[in-house]
């Protein structure tokens, strides 16, 4: 088995920049497990059936360059709540993270039920009121006419969603280091982020 860094966190906290970076320090192959669901869910917009979405998912499925509008994040976050999509996408993602040469693996649930044996477990958090500040930003940057208070009302329901789930809710796992980007700078993050992982390699 290769060595695989588990990051999970809730939306906008900055796990995406995280984790590519610390895949580009390494040399790591990188798999936003996120877009898995967001290619469900955009294919659900379309009219497909959850289940059989993620059952006939292709690789491909995750070129859209639609997969990060709001919403289909909204529709992501709604089929991820249903066991038997969540069971379909295990496989893959588990398969990625066994990988050999590396891997880092960034979602809701990776250190808790994806690849609890993780090496290394980092989870990214910030306040419900940076991370939709940082979502209104990255929109109004694309066009979009969301008002602060919309999208703040946005990531509060997500967030629910996703932590209170039956299903694989978001959490921290027991063992995950905790980085609340709240106040950080890019570089700090990923400077501790970093410190962290080396500290279980040396």
């Amino acid at each position: 088995m290769g060595f695989t860094i588990a990051i999970d966190g809730p939306a906008a906290a900055g796990k995406g920049t995280l984790s590519k970076a610390i895949a580009a320090h390494f040399g790591f192959a990188h798999l936003d497990t996120g877009l898995l669901y967001r290619a469900v869910g955009a294919k659900t917009l379309l009219g497909v059936e959850p289940i059989e979405a993620a059952l006939k998912l292709v690789a491909s499925d995750m070129d859209d360059t639609d997969l990060r509008s709001p919403e289909v994040a909204q529709a992501a976050s709604k089929v991820a709540v249903i066991p038997e999509v969540r069971a379909a996408l295990v496989d893959f993602q588990r398969a990625f993270g066994a990988r050999a040469g590396g891997a880092v693996l960034d979602g809701r649930d990776i250190g808790t039920v994806i690849c609890p044996d993780a090496k290394v477990k980092l989870y990214v958090t910030a306040s419900a009121e940076v991370r939709a500040e940082r979502r209104y930003l990255e929109l109004s940057a694309k066009g979009d006419a969301s008002t602060r208070e919309q999208v703040l009302a946005d990531v509060k329901a997500r967030d629910a969603r996703d932590m209170e789930r039956v299903e694989a809710p978001l959490k921290p796992a027991d063992d995950a280091v905790l980085i609340d980007t709240s106040e950080m700078s890019i570089e700090d993050a990923i400077a501790k982020a970093l410190a962290a992982i080396e500290a279980h390699t040396a």
